[in-house]
């Protein structure tokens, strides 16, 4: 592994050698394992999904973070070094003098974002971690991040740390207000908008709930705070290393808190947590949800106590979940593959709400909603669930019922009528309110084809057929429906509605028949495994779905020789082990795909530029290792071509041949379907990140310092 994160994290010695701030230039930044497009700071839900673009690293002291959307956020770390004051982050104060810290490296995991910085003779580690947990929903529903600063000195130094938000983290300005409490040693600031109202979002931030912003002090740390002006509160610390003034407060305010550590000698840390708290988060059917960590912390001081109470378990398991994906990701496909998981983890978690109701506080009535960020902003899409696939299977298949029951509920109350599955459960995040006027964005064959292919999906990796019984009689007549519909196929979308509609598009003629020979295997019902068999046969065998050369899938069908388009539906074919389709359809699409590629690999179709990071990883989970690390090698290099700096986009500009500027993204920020990237590691089958599998709600073997450091000098 590439980090040694018992010294990067402040488990043993944070470090050993002390980096003069003079000692590098400033634009040669190392960064680790790989230049990402953008790095994820605090990423949790929809709503706290912050991120540094990779171009503002070089300037990291100056720079301001961003929302998902673009949104430029105050967040500021700043730290005071024997009466010096040095920006760490977003820390220049107009009028005062501050010196910039020098940026050393910046580094990423799954779970952790890391940028080391030398300010005068010390030096210091900003740690943006944001616990993944699918084992543990307490955690993993917790709305906060963690900010860990790290320093380490030679010398002898008295040194004071300070960090502050400001009240864009609300939603909007206008008419913002903050409040203050104390809880024991922990002081928790919170933002909100006045007279808000519920569920309404501006700019894709909500403006319903409160953002957080809270520390502790420690026994070698003094705690103090304020809140107004942003010129006024910065330039007390400046000055005198405190925050003892808090003035009225007017929007475009901040909140800030200090540490004051007194004279240093060898390491210490800090921590803050930063958040946003709903308390009616998600609207399902008329019904408000909740997170689910209010069953056991309803109030938010008890639950922002608890994260905090809670770092070293969590920091434990992010180390272990860190090294497994790291290590299994590289065995699979090699190091740039395991770069590309690592940034892809928090991205598609943190699209993604675990609640429960507002009243019950059940947690046996237990769902997932899940935001398609980035487009028009629907709920528990059903063709963004199936792309992200892949990780769920990989790591806790679980989810896959959670985001799939509000659906299901939905179509069994018998509210969605067309004899086709519907395509979303709101039309915008986060009213899961349906579409009882049957307006829902059209994707019959999509849909239907999806739904078979994640109920058999859950089936296969949890052993749970309690959960399909019950639902059974509803999800047949969608099988009937692709049985009626996949071979003469009307005029429609795919998921790939950017690209417009077609009639007898061949990659929904392989969904078809895929969909419902998985139906087959869910119920043993035969004669739909017969069905799907025979139009794959048809589609393949007998020519309507290729070229009359046999090499290739046309777009469409028939007549029309020189399309194509990616087949990423057969992957759930070779996932599932199904057998809808022969080997020779993969060895034909490995060696025709080795002939379209552009310069950031292949296009969605011939008629496209532009490629779909997350269904051409699943496409290469079915080609021979040659083609498949092509395809790897194209998606890594878009990521790190340093010519954008989004959230990993899971679309952008693949081939200059239709004369756009290849490597840069298109429209899509910031979305969940990068979970697909998984593909190639869910062909080892159901958890497999996991050496040994967590139970239910229970969290991954923690391992102690020696453990731990034992295992990773093994690697």
């Amino acid at each position: 592994m590439y980090l040694d994160f018992r010294d990067r994290l402040g488990i043993g010695t944070l470090f050993t050698t002390v980096i003069s701030m003079f000692s590098r230039e400033r634009d040669s930044v190392i960064y680790r394992p790989a230049l990402p497009p953008s790095y994820p700071l605090a990423v949790r839900n929809p709503y706290l999904s912050i991120w540094m673009p990779s171009n503002q690293v070089k300037a990291l002291p100056y720079a301001e973070p961003q929302f998902w959307a673009g949104q430029s956020l105050s967040w500021s770390v700043m730290a005071r070094v024997d009466g010096e004051t040095y920006s760490l982050m977003n820390g220049k104060n107009a009028g005062d003098d501050t010196l910039p810290a020098v940026v050393s490296s910046a580094e990423y995991t799954s779970t952790h974002s890391i940028f080391t910085l030398s300010a005068g003779p010390v030096t210091f580690t900003l740690d943006f971690f944001s616990p993944v947990s699918p084992f543990n929903h307490l955690r993993q529903s917790l709305p906060f991040s963690y900010l860990t600063v790290s320093l380490s000195t030679a010398s002898s130094n008295n040194i004071q740390i300070y960090s502050s938000i400001d009240d864009r983290w609300a939603g909007k300005q206008e008419n913002t207000d903050r409040n203050f409490q104390r809880k024991d040693t922990t002081a928790i600031f919170s933002l909100g908008v006045n007279n808000s109202v519920l569920y309404e979002e501006r700019n894709d931030m909500a403006t319903w709930g409160e953002a957080i912003f809270a520390s502790r002090s420690t026994p070698t740390s003094k705690l103090s705070f304020a809140s107004g002006k942003c010129e006024n509160v910065r330039s007390n610390f400046i000055k005198t290393g405190q925050l003892n003034s808090d003035d009225a407060w007017f929007p475009e305010g901040i909140v800030a808190l200090s540490h004051d550590l007194g004279i240093v000698t060898g390491s210490q840390s800090v921590r803050f947590a930063v958040g946003y708290v709903r308390e009616e988060a998600v609207n399902y059917l008329g019904t408000p949800y909740t997170g689910y960590y209010r069953a056991n912390y309803p109030g938010t001081v008890e639950a922002v106590t608890y994260f905090l109470d809670d770092y070293q378990d969590a920091l434990q398991e992010s180390l272990k979940f860190d090294l497994e994906l790291s290590t299994k990701a590289k065995a699979v496909a090699g190091q740039k593959y395991a770069d590309i998981v690592a940034l892809s983890t928090r991205q598609a978690y943190g699209a993604i709400d675990l609640t429960i109701p507002n009243d019950s506080l059940d947690i046996d009535d237990t769902m997932a909603f899940v935001k398609e960020l980035s487009s028009d902003g629907n709920l528990n899409t059903v063709d963004v669930i199936m792309p992200a696939l892949p990780i769920f299977y990989v790591i806790n298949p679980d989810y896959i019922r959670l985001l799939l029951e509000p659906m299901m509920r939905y179509l069994a109350a018998g509210r969605w009528r067309e004899p086709y599955v519907i395509h979303d459960m709101g039309s915008h995040y986060p009213n899961a309110t349906g579409h009882d006027n049957q307006q829902a964005e059209p994707m019959p064959i999509e849909e239907c084809g999806n739904l078979m292919v994640l109920a058999l999906a859950y089936v296969r990796a949890t052993g749970d057929t309690n959960w399909v019984a019950k639902y059974q009689d509803i999800i047949r007549p969608y099988a009937d429906y692709l049985v009626e519909n996949g071979v003469d196929i009307a005029e429609q979308l795919s998921s790939n509605d950017a690209a417009g509609p077609l009639a007898n598009e061949t990659n929904l003629a392989i969904k078809a028949a895929v969909g419902i020979k998985a139906f087959g295997q869910l119920t043993g019902l035969t004669e739909y495994a017969r069905i799907g068999k025979e139009r794959a046969d048809l589609f393949f065998n007998q020519r309507l779905g290729t070229d009359r050369q046999k090499t290739h899938f046309v777009l469409q069908y028939p007549d029309k020789p020189t399309s194509w388009k990616i087949p990423y539906n057969l992957y759930p074919d070779v996932l599932l082990d199904l057998g809808t389709f022969p080997p020779e359809v993969h060895q034909m699409s490995s060696a025709f795909f080795k002939s379209v590629r552009g310069e950031y690999g292949v296009p969605l179709d011939s008629r496209q530029d532009w490629a779909k990071s997350d269904w051409n990883m699943w496409l290469a989970a079915t080609f021979d290792l040659d083609t498949r690390d092509e395809f790897v090698e194209d998606l890594w290099m878009f990521m790190t071509n340093g010519k954008h700096n989004w959230p990993f986009s899971d679309r952008y500009v693949a081939t200059s041949a239709k004369g756009a500027s290849p490597g840069v993204p298109v429209l899509c920020r910031a979305r969940p379907t990068v979970g697909g990237h998984f593909a190639l590691m869910a062909l080892n089958g159901p958890r497999s990140l996991w050496s040994t599998v967590p139970s239910a709600m229970e969290l991954p073997n923690t391992l102690d310092e020696e453990d731990f450091e034992t295992q990773r000098e093994e690697l």
